[in-house]
């Protein structure tokens, strides 16, 4: 099993900028990619960035140049740094973690972009 703990989501204004990070513990030594994905009321979950543990970066259209996925293999950790943010981009935040056959999500954090 592995357990996603998610921060960092908020309010901010169009313009602003939020850094998401997401702790993985537990059985961790499986996983070969993490992500995040987001899904805003009446749509569906969308894989927002992920990231192979070959370093190997993915991301939607939508955040191409806008966000960007990290980690930190030491600590465990997920980060998604996200700039020019939009009141499309409102939505709850979710960590993934996967393995070969199963995948793992955090309960999420809501990131609201408003004046």
């Amino acid at each position: 099993q592995v357990q996603l703990v998610e921060s960092g989501g908020g309010l901010v204004q169009p313009g602003g900028s939020l850094r998401l990070s997401c702790a993985a513990s537990g059985s961790i030594s499986r996983i070969y990619a993490m992500g995040w994905y987001r899904q805003a009321p009446g749509k569906e979950r969308e894989l927002v960035a992920g990231q192979t543990n070959s370093g190997r970066t993915s991301y939607a259209d939508s955040v191409k140049g806008r966000f960007t996925i990290s980690r930190d293999n030491v600590k465990n950790m997920v980060y998604l740094q996200m700039n020019s943010l939009n009141v499309e981009d409102t939505a709850m935040y979710y960590c993934n973690a996967q393995e070969r056959i199963t995948g793992y999500w955090g309960q999420g954090t809501q990131v609201t972009v408003s004046s």
